[in-house]
């Protein structure tokens, strides 16, 4: 079908739309500049519409956009931007789909800190959210498609955990430390993370897109979590480096702002309740 992407050229959608593509669907990718291809569209952030056309024989509508929570520290006005970038194009996005004559699917990205600090609490889609900022955030953006689930169109909330891949993605501000040799889990390495290897979430993703049969939020994590001194191990073994030397929160205060440290080392136990219901077969299962 043909699957229309916004965020494609960030780390996880240049791997989806190859995915998509080599799956043998036609994936156009939604750009905020003039389109180079003829397997480009506009979207004008500053508009707040999408052209209708742009929908035209349209089967799904992959969001992944939104700004990166590591890339700055937490002020005032980058928190306004995080929720912004995602609550803005998500908006935009649900609302075009609404409008548009054909029964278009949106798969919006959403994520993980949902469900704040769930500490040992094992965590499915069914339960509800948490406290904190990122919990906040990860709401207006699910909310944001609300005009495309009133219209009756089928949305597909996917609660992202950490997708693992030598390249970092995620992890890029911890594959340093461990590339020196200091490399360790974070805090007291006791909190629960819930990763997926890239070669899962791709296959998720695709499974989704095809999937008519599957709504509402679905969580993007393997089906055994692991503790961030397991993650941490396996990551050292990955990388031939030792990972014995804990990052303390005072260091990712120093890097990413004290919000933001307290939040990273949130704990969260969530399995892939949907995925593993409608029979989604996972090549990786444990961390190790």
């Amino acid at each position: 079908m043909r699957v229309l992407t916004a965020g494609a050229s960030g780390f996880l959608g240049t791997r989806l739309v190859t995915r998509l593509r080599e799956a043998g669907h036609d994936v156009v990718r939604l750009v905020r500049r003039e389109p180079a291809g003829a397997d480009e569209r506009r979207r004008d952030p500053t508009a707040g519409t999408l052209d209708p056309s742009t929908l035209d024989g349209v089967g799904v509508v992959v969001n992944l956009s939104g700004a990166n929570i590591g890339d700055k520290r937490w002020s005032a006005d980058y928190k306004r931007e995080l929720i912004g970038s995602r609550t803005s194009a998500t908006g935009t996005l649900a609302k075009a789909v609404a409008a548009h004559a054909e029964p278009i699917a949106l798969l919006s990205m959403s994520g993980i800190h949902y469900f704040g600090d769930g500490h040992e609490r094992v965590l499915t889609e069914s339960d509800g959210p948490g406290a904190g900022f990122l919990s906040e955030m990860t709401r207006a953006w699910e909310a944001a498609t609300a005009p495309a689930r009133v219209a009756g169109r089928r949305v597909v909330l996917m609660r992202n955990g950490l997708p693992l891949h030598p390249a970092g993605g995620v992890l890029q501000p911890l594959m340093l430390p461990f590339r020196l040799g200091v490399g360790g889990p974070l805090g007291n390495g006791r909190s629960w993370v819930p990763w997926i290897s890239m070669r899962d979430w791709l296959a998720a993703m695709e499974f989704l897109v095809e999937r008519d049969d599957i709504a509402g939020p679905v969580i993007l994590a393997g089906p055994e979590p692991a503790r961030w001194k397991e993650l941490a191990k396996a990551l050292g073994r990955q990388l031939h480096r030792p990972a014995v030397f804990p990052v303390p929160k005072l260091a990712l205060n120093v890097v990413s702002g004290a919000a933001s440290a307290t939040e990273m080392l949130m704990s969260q136990r969530a399995l892939p309740a949907v995925l593993s219901e409608h029979g989604f077969a996972f090549a990786d299962r444990t961390v190790g």
